[in-house]
């Protein structure tokens, strides 16, 4: 069990040190659910 969590936060680390600032984390997270949208083909929300 340990092993699994130390394996996660270790993937979360790496991805995370991609981001400099948290406003560059939410763009990241945003463009990754706006390309899952797409794959589906679901509509994106709109503004």
């Amino acid at each position: 069990m340990t092993k699994i969590a130390l394996g996660a936060t270790l993937c979360a680390m790496l991805a995370l040190s991609a981001c400099n600032t948290v406003n560059g984390a939410g763009k990241d997270l945003r463009s990754a659910g706006s390309a899952m949208s797409d794959a589906s083909g679901q509509d994106k929300p709109k503004k």
